[in-house]
């Protein structure tokens, strides 16, 4: 096993990987840009080292300076940046440093979205329906975006405008008109840019109502394979996962077994290797549709963590080290059901405004059956440089009602104060008839959400409480006016003022 490791990464997701490193005696090296000096990461590390780079996390050849340095025999990306970049992979065997994640041909081999949408079909997988054009900046770079517009002729409104390097999420535009196909398709190569450093983008036939379903598979180089189960991630804005769930809710029991097996299938025919994941889309019908691999960890694999009992980063250091497969099908046991609330730095009533800044207080929840994987202390900074994702909140229980009650229970404890974040919009989202039902599809937050109801005694607290501001915001202003009945007001919001 390793000795030392470098993680090429930032926030929950490094210490994340730190926590499971120090429990297998690994000593760790944190990489931290100005910003991001103070961050949990950083504190928790063995050493760490300042990132001088403009391009930051990826800037693969600072990094591999940096490990080569330091005397590390292994690099951990998580997930975005370098994790599914094949040169930097190769490069790092080059140095006879070991890439924590499926090697370079692997990579490559499920990288390229289209090649692996044609293989998969030509194999007799039912997958999405694409355009075989690939558009990079300057395809975009005219006024009437022609080729863009031939495209999406071939396959009809809505589209949807996919990243090559991220696939479904950041730099992924839904487009249901030619008015805003150019523009769209300009941001998503923009942010796909700012994202993945690579502004390459291609084009999907928009399945509407949908769910987005991925399966969670580990494999070995000796050709073992098995699955842990499905999540299922549909309440989204902006093509961002809010809400997460394992096993789907939209599926029947033989509707899932036909999609691990339909999973492990692809997983076979591509010859895949450590962690990652099988995407789908599945319609009103329950029919499902093969789309890309993920061949990294997952921002949501926590929620898998809990409901099948894996730690899939140990997993993924001792596939790495090449070590065989321990686990076998029959004794994966899939037990309960799990909830994930990704909080955000954000504004959501101010259409998502990103909320850096300085957490001035954090309490997060605890109690049976809830998980945080964060980077947020009291009086840590929240940088604007990077996603605003600052925490995910997993709760687990025996049952679908009693794992919602739960989470809702958490995020009722969690405070955070000093930015915008959006547990306000979590809390409404956990107490709306379609998330209660499970019935709720990508469309979901694409309508506005029912006014949450709220006791009398909260609309009781709401006036006390404006009352005590206006009576101090007077006396800043006028200070002879008298404190006489703030006290009361404390005591009896009864006598407050109509």
């Amino acid at each position: 096993m390793f000795r030392k490791m470098l993680i090429a990464n930032r926030g929950e997701i490094a210490v994340r990987i730190e926590r499971t490193c120090r429990e297998m005696g690994i000593q760790t090296v944190a990489l931290y840009e100005a910003a991001d000096r103070r961050s949990l990461h950083v504190r928790l590390a063995d050493e760490c080292v300042p990132l001088n780079s403009p391009q930051g996390f990826l800037d693969g050849q600072a990094i591999l300076e940096i490990a080569q340095a330091k005397g590390v025999d292994a690099i951990h990306p998580g997930y975005g940046y370098l994790a599914e970049e094949a040169s930097f992979i190769r490069a790092c065997n080059e140095a006879d440093i070991v890439f924590i994640g499926p090697p370079a041909v692997v990579v490559e081999r499920v990288r390229h979205k289209i090649d692996t949408l044609r293989r998969a079909r030509a194999a007799g997988f039912p997958t999405v329906e694409y355009a075989p054009t690939i558009f990079d900046a300057d395809d975009l770079a005219g006024d009437d975006g022609r080729a863009l517009h031939e495209a999406v002729a071939h396959l009809g409104y809505p589209v949807v405008i996919k990243s090559c390097s991220g696939g479904r999420g950041r730099g992924e535009r839904l487009v249901w008109s030619a008015d805003r196909l150019l523009e769209a398709a300009r941001r998503a190569q923009a942010e796909a840019q700012a994202v993945y450093g690579n502004r390459r983008v291609y084009l999907e036939r928009a399945i509407l109502p949908a769910h987005q379903v991925g399966v969670q598979i580990v494999a070995d180089e000796y050709g073992r394979l098995i699955h842990l189960g499905e999540r299922e991630g549909s309440v989204q804005y902006g093509s961002r996962k809010v809400i997460e769930e394992a096993p789907a809710p939209c599926l029947t029991q033989p509707q899932r077994e036909h999609l691990w097996q339909t999973a492990l299938d692809l997983a076979r025919l591509f010859e895949y290797q450590n962690v990652g994941t099988v995407e789908f889309l599945v319609d009103g019908s329950g029919q499902f549709y093969f789309t890309e691999f993920k061949a990294r960890i997952q921002v949501e694999h926590p929620l898998t963590e809990m409901v099948a009992q894996v730690d899939l980063v140990r997993e993924q250091l001792r596939l790495a080290a090449g070590e065989p497969l321990t686990l076998e099908q029959a004794g994966v046991q899939l037990k309960g059901w799990g909830v994930l609330a990704h909080v955000n730095a954000e504004d959501p009533w101010q259409r998502f405004l990103p909320g850096p800044g300085r957490l001035q207080r954090v309490r997060l929840p605890g109690g049976p059956g809830v998980r945080v994987d964060s980077y947020v202390y009291s009086g840590c900074d929240v940088p604007a440089a990077y996603d605003p994702l600052v925490a995910k909140l997993v709760a687990w229980a025996a049952d679908r009602p009693q794992t919602v009650e739960r989470l809702r229970r958490a995020l009722a404890e969690t405070v955070l104060v000093g930015t915008p974040v959006n547990l306000s919009l979590l809390r409404r989202i956990l107490g709306t008839p379609e998330v209660a039902a499970g019935t709720y599809t990508t469309e979901f937050l694409a309508r506005p959400l029912p006014d949450e109801e709220q006791p009398e005694s909260y609309w009781r607290d709401l006036a006390v409480t404006a009352a005590v501001l206006y009576v101090r915001r007077n006396q800043a202003f006028h200070p002879a006016v008298p404190e006489r009945t703030l006290s009361g007001w404390h005591q009896d919001s009864r006598r407050l003022p109509q």
